[in-house]
């Protein structure tokens, strides 16, 4: 990938990270509900990490990796996406969600014993610090953190990292509009609040929802990944809502000083029109900041109406 061209105010990102959520796998590779191909939505969406080009520092994927936690569906898991990994030289960082199995996720994907215990980590990536909770609980689709997990997290968070911190959980702090989601939300989220509150904590990743989302939760931005399985279909009314497959999508986060963006990528076949080219680029590039303005943004003169 080229050097990241800066033609705005803002310097250019310092780390991004790829956040994919909910994949689903299943055992043999069969379909989700007898209707979702969730291996081949999760190959479409490797694709398209690919083919961003965007360098990444991680992949982070949010939780429900495996539907009924079969030790099979998370062979299958790391099998697709470690390579992709591999390719683009950089770690994966796997998130228990609700639909896991903690023994079968940390013998089959962690190559760790298989126990009950939390599935958390601490990664530095060049300076970002990358933390990973469970708020999985053992029999429950809903989530928490015990107390255990609580007092870990603010130890890590005791001195602050270069870059600062991001979180990555599988249930997001924040309200859902689906009655489903909120029966089924984090437990104990003032806690978590009174955690993080005043660290270097710049940004939550979660799933959970099987859409995009975004809100705010004491005073840190929280972004929620859309599925790769399959999504929910927001626009019938709220207790009529359930999934249908399309709207798939994957999140590239671009860390900057001063700011955190989320960017939605789709995973569709779709057609492109003109785009703009790595050569338009470095032409503007070669530019002076007033140059390029009046190269891209005059309108052109159209006369008086």
């Amino acid at each position: 990938m080229s050097a990241p061209y800066v033609f705005g105010s803002h310097e250019p990102a310092s780390h991004v990270i790829v956040h994919v959520s909910d994949p689903h796998l299943l055992a043999d590779g069969a379909q989700l509900g007898g209707r979702f191909d969730v291996e081949h939505t999760l190959a479409r969406t490797l694709d398209a990490i690919r083919a961003a080009q965007a360098d990444p520092a991680a992949i982070v994927v949010t939780g429900d990796l495996a539907d009924l936690g079969e030790p099979d569906a998370y062979r299958r898991l790391r099998a697709a996406v470690m390579p992709v990994a591999v390719e683009l030289g950089c770690p994966v960082v796997w998130v228990a969600g609700n639909h896991d199995e903690r023994p079968a996720l940390r013998e089959h994907l962690l190559d760790l014993a298989p126990t009950e215990e939390p599935v958390t980590g601490v990664w530095d990536l060049s300076g970002l610090r990358l933390i990973a909770l469970d708020t999985s609980i053992p029999g429950w689709h809903h989530g928490d953190l015990d107390r255990e997990q609580l007092d870990w997290l603010r130890a890590q968070l005791r001195e602050p990292a270069p870059h600062g911190t991001l979180l990555a959980m599988h249930h997001p702090p924040l309200p859902s509009h689906l009655p489903l989601f909120d029966i089924l939300e984090l437990r104990h989220q003032d806690e978590l609040a009174d955690v993080i509150r005043g660290t270097d904590v710049r940004g939550i990743l979660a799933g959970h929802l099987h859409y995009s989302s975004h809100g705010t939760f004491a005073g840190v931005p929280v972004s929620v990944a859309s599925a790769t399985c399959y999504t929910m279909n927001v626009a019938r009314p709220a207790t009529e809502v359930n999934g249908m497959d399309a709207a798939q999508a994957f999140q590239l986060v671009h860390v900057h000083p001063d700011t955190i963006t989320h960017t939605v990528v789709p995973v569709v076949d779709a057609p492109t029109a003109d785009f703009f080219s790595e050569d338009w680029a470095q032409r503007m590039s070669r530019l002076t900041p007033a140059e390029r303005l009046e190269v891209f943004s005059r309108k052109p003169d159209r006369g008086s109406a």
